[in-house]
């Protein structure tokens, strides 16, 4: 296990190769994803340790938007600057967009894939990724009782108060928590690299013009749409289609399925999509690894036939993603010279904590109880976590032998 944080300077590719792999074995919904990050790039590369791991995690519940796909944003900055944000991006979000883009052009031959045993597979080694990352990052962010006791109460209230804005409020009370009660933090045992540090990094200047690209975009796009200029036109529905999935993007919270409502009343309401392509595709995007957000992409892909379907999957996948791009890298300079402050820093031993918990919480809902049925799945989830945990398995090949066993005893059961 690495404990310390990795010197050298990545590569936009070395950074494009990490996530294309996590692209496509990241099974299991974001709260899983941030369990994949951390076994790859925290235990396995120590391209930065489990502290600034779990403040990248923290400010990312705090902004609106996917936030395992700002947290493998944020990661790829890290190592290379701008250009490792992008390539994070794009190699944990193409397989799964390309997948769902197919489906949109196919979807009568996709079929009923809820029941289907590879896909229990995938779910069950879920439970053990993210049992995994919960483990490893409670020895280190809460090594003694008071921040323990941040993380169950954490935990306690994620189970029982499940609003939108729940993690923001759990996460400001681990906050307020950090600051009036909990021991302060040693400086020393953090990964303090800043913005000014990071190849290719946002200066401040930079970073406050993509927050005011982020709110002229959100007040621009609705007018734009009903210009009568942009409505005459054969490319109208790209403008409309690029106005919906940003605002989705900008003003969701929690990310994941809590975003789906939102999608629907914007495409299904307007009568882009109906209802059933609507829940096909739903049933489809949880049988791809990578984000949900990239059921944009099905979506975008189901209002036309040909290059012009085409053309609207892009289109709403680049509009739905554009908000994490502006808010995640447009605070980042900021977020970096904060956290060296002795007050932030404090708020942040508390912050970490709760996060611990948030994941804890997770573990059990939805985790565990979308995807364990009996003892069969418990002797699975032992068996994934025996493998990640002591014997040091790549996430990627538990997944892969975990969905190809459970289809084979499926098989076999048959």
């Amino acid at each position: 296990m690495r404990h310390g944080t990795s010197a050298a300077r990545g590569t936009l590719l070395e950074v494009l190769a990490v996530f294309l792999r996590l692209g496509l074995t990241s099974f299991g919904g974001p709260v899983a994803h941030l369990g994949y990050f951390r076994a790859e790039c925290v235990e396995r590369r120590g391209w930065l340790d489990d502290r600034a791991y779990a403040d990248l995690v923290a400010l990312c519940q705090f902004l609106p938007g996917p936030a395992s796909s700002q947290v493998g944003i944020g990661l790829g900055y890290r190592r290379a600057g701008v250009p490792g944000a992008f390539a994070a991006w794009l190699g944990f979000t193409l397989p799964s967009a390309l997948l769902l883009a197919g489906f949109a052009f196919g979807v009568q031959a996709i079929g009923d894939v809820e029941g289907a045993a590879w896909l229990r597979g995938l779910k069950i080694v879920a439970v053990a990724v993210v049992a995994h990352a919960v483990w490893g990052m409670a020895t280190r962010l809460t090594p003694d009782a008071p921040r323990i006791t941040v993380a169950i109460a954490a935990a306690m209230a994620a189970l029982l108060w499940t609003g939108a804005l729940a993690q923001v409020a759990i996460i400001a009370g681990g906050a307020l928590l950090g600051l009036v009660w909990l021991p302060r933090p040693g400086l020393a045992s953090s990964d303090h690299r800043g913005a000014a540090d990071v190849p290719g990094g946002v200066s401040r200047r930079t970073g406050a013009m993509l927050l005011a690209a982020f709110a002229f975009l959100l007040l621009a796009l609705p007018i734009a749409r009903e210009l009568p200029l942009v409505r005459e036109r054969t490319g109208a529905q790209a403008v409309g289609v690029a106005d919906a999935f940003y605002r989705t993007g900008a003003l969701v919270f929690g990310g994941g399925h809590v975003v789906l409502p939102l999608i629907q009343a914007e495409v299904v309401r307007v009568g882009w999509v109906d209802d059933a392509t609507f829940i096909a595709g739903y049933g489809a995007a949880q049988a791809v690894p990578g984000p949900l957000f990239t059921f944009s992409a099905f979506l975008g892909g189901s209002m036309a036939s040909g290059a012009g379907g085409a053309g609207l999957a892009a289109v709403a996948l680049l509009a739905v993603f554009a908000p994490s791009f502006l808010l995640l890298l447009g605070v980042l300079p900021f977020w970096e010279s904060l956290r060296r402050r002795v007050a932030v820093r404090r708020a942040l031993v508390g912050v970490n904590a709760a996060v611990v918990g948030l994941l804890l919480a997770a573990l059990y809902q939805p985790v565990w109880t979308t995807a364990v049925a009996g003892p069969r799945d418990v002797a699975l989830v032992l068996a994934a976590y025996l493998a990640l945990a002591v014997w040091r398995v790549p996430p990627w090949l538990v997944v892969v032998a975990g969905g190809a066993l459970t289809a084979l005893l499926g098989i076999l059961g048959s």
